[in-house]
C-alpha cells in the first residue's frame, strides 16, 4: 500500500476526518508529530505524497526574526522537495500558509481580522482545469478558524478559490501541490475542544456555544464537498488519476 507522511504541527489540529478519507481512498498514513519530538525525514523517499495540518502556530517569523517552530525550516525544505519532485501534497490552513513561505511567497497577521466558523469560497475560472478542484461545486461549504493570511502566493503559483476578505482561499503550485487556507478535517468535538476556553472568540465577542451549533450545522454539506476531494488526491497518489489537463510550472526553490 502507497504511504501519505503527514506532518502534524498541532496536537489539536489532527488527521480527524481527513484522515478517514485518505484511508478510504486507499493510502496507508504516517503520522509525525516534530511538535512532540518527532525528527522530520530529509527527503520523501517512500511516500506516495505529503500531507501538512495546521494548528495554533504561526508560519511567519516570530519578532526577533526566529521562525514560528524550530521544525518549520526543515519542513519547508521538505515542501519545496515535494513540489520540485511533484509527489503529491496537500496543505491545510497553517500548511497551506507554510506551502506559500517555503516557495517565497507572504504571510502575515491578516488585516482582515481573524476568520472564525462556517463559511463559504468562490472557486476561481483557473480551479476548471484543476485535476482535484474542478469536481468542487462552485461556492463551496469550507470551515475557518485563522488568525494569519497568506498576503501574496508564490510566483507561479494557481488561485483556485477566494473569498471577499481572504482573496486567497486555495492555490495550487506546480501540478500537484495544493493549500487550502480553510480546514477540511475538523469534526465537531475538535471544533468544539477549539471553541472551550478560547482567548481568540473571548476577543471577538463570540459565543463559543452558538460557534460550535453553527459549525456543527454544516459539518454533512463539508464532508459532501471535501471528501470527494480527498478520495481524489489519494488517487492522485496512487496514480490512478489522469491529471493531464494540468501542465507543470514548477518553482524552483531548493533541491
Amino acid at each position: 500500500m502507497a504511504t501519505a507522511l503527514v506532518i502534524e504541527n498541532d496536537p489539536t489540529d489532527d488527521l480527524r476526518r481527513l484522515g478517514e478519507w485518505l484511508t478510504e481512498g486507499g493510502l496507508d498514513l504516517r503520522v509525525l508529530r516534530p511538535h512532540a519530538g518527532d525528527e522530520l525525514p530529509a527527503d520523501l523517499t517512500g511516500y506516495a505524497a505529503l500531507v501538512v495540518l495546521g494548528g495554533d502556530r504561526q508560519a511567519h517569523p516570530v519578532p526577533d526574526g526566529a521562525p514560528g517552530e524550530p521544525w518549520f525550516p526543515a519542513l519547508e525544505g521538505l515542501l519545496r522537495k515535494a513540489v520540485r519532485h511533484r509527489v503529491p501534497t496537500l496543505g491545510v490552513c497553517l500548511g497551506a500558509q507554510l506551502l506559500a513561505t517555503a516557495h517565497a511567497g507572504q504571510v502575515e497577521r491578516s488585516p482582515a481580522g481573524p476568520e472564525v466558523g462556517p463559511g463559504v469560497v468562490g472557486k476561481r475560472d483557473a480551479a476548471e482545469a484543476d485535476p482535484l478542484f474542478r469536481y468542487v461545486p462552485l461556492i463551496p461549504d469550507v470551515l475557518q478558524w485563522h488568525v494569519d493570511e497568506i498576503t501574496e502566493l508564490p510566483r507561479g503559483a494557481t488561485l483556485l478559490a477566494a473569498s471577499t476578505r481572504y482573496p486567497h482561499q486555495a492555490f495550487r503550485l506546480g501540478d500537484r501541490a495544493w493549500g487550502l487556507q480553510f480546514h477540511i478535517e475538523c469534526d465537531t468535538a475538535m471544533i468544539a475542544d477549539w471553541a472551550r476556553d478560547s482567548t481568540l472568540l473571548a476577543e471577538l465577542g463570540y459565543d463559543p456555544e452558538l460557534v460550535v451549533a453553527a459549525c456543527d450545522r454544516v459539518m454533512a454539506d463539508v464532508e459532501e464537498v471535501w471528501q470527494p476531494f480527498a478520495i481524489r488526491f489519494a488517487a492522485l497518489a496512487l496514480g490512478e488519476l489522469d491529471d493531464a489537463t494540468v501542465r507543470p510550472s514548477l518553482p524552483l526553490l531548493g533541491h
